[in-house]
């Protein structure tokens, strides 16, 4: 794992791809409809396995179709699990995954940075998201791939533990433009500087895509059952 990559300039589109949660079908069903080339560059802004249907599936179309991606906080957990065996973070839903993985699957994992930065775009993708006042590149990872809103004392926090928190984006100024998952909303959440990207697809809701340039948004209905209530 590594800190932060950054990728030279892409010959064709970049394709930003929000939350997949292994959800497989939904993921083929998508690319139908954005028909990736080969100049083009496909990044997942993390969270591909765990709580939906085929978690090995889609580590392998990632792998087979050259998707990068940035570590989201299922597949952090995923790989502090073999470097920490004692001090476990793994939920329940995660066992599964982990029996599945295959040495393909982990090289893939490793090989994923916390964040992807494009300064031909001015942008960075990270699967959660920045602290407003702390330099992006020196944020922690249980930061950057676990914040949704900040609380009134100023720490990052899930939405859920914190009733008066306010989402980090509302904080975020800039100057790059942050693509981002993590905070699963029924549509888009699209601000000046930032682009949240993960519509809630494992949940019933849909898997989205943004296409650069033009900040093309391109959606498909979800195949799972729908407990989304956000």
């Amino acid at each position: 794992m590594e800190d932060s990559a950054a990728l030279p300039q892409p010959e064709g589109r970049l394709i930003v791809v929000g939350d997949i949660h292994g959800c497989l079908q939904e993921l083929k069903a998508l690319m139908r409809i954005v028909r990736p080339q080969p100049e083009d560059t496909l990044i997942s802004v993390g969270d591909l396995v765990n709580r939906g249907p085929d978690s090995v599936g889609v580590l392998d179309w990632a792998i087979d179709h050259n998707m990068q991606a940035v570590l989201g906080n299922h597949e952090l957990r995923l790989l502090r699990s073999l470097d920490y065996p004692g001090k476990t973070e793994l939920k329940p839903y995660d066992l599964p995954t982990l029996k599945a993985l295959k040495k393909r699957h982990w090289r893939y994992l490793k090989s994923l940075p916390l964040t992807i930065s494009l300064p031909q775009w001015n942008a960075v993708i990270v699967h959660g998201g920045f602290l407003p006042d702390i330099p992006w590149r020196e944020q922690a990872a249980d930061i950057i791939t676990k914040i949704q809103v900040i609380a009134p004392n100023g720490q990052s926090a899930k939405r859920s533990e914190v009733v008066k928190g306010r989402p980090w984006a509302d904080f975020w100024h800039g100057p790059e433009l942050v693509f981002y998952g993590h905070t699963p909303r029924p549509l888009p959440v699209i601000r000046p500087n930032s682009l949240g990207l993960d519509t809630g697809c494992v949940y019933g809701g849909q898997l989205t895509a943004c296409i650069l340039p033009g900040r093309d948004l391109i959606q498909v209905e979800s195949l799972q059952s729908s407990t989304f209530s956000i």
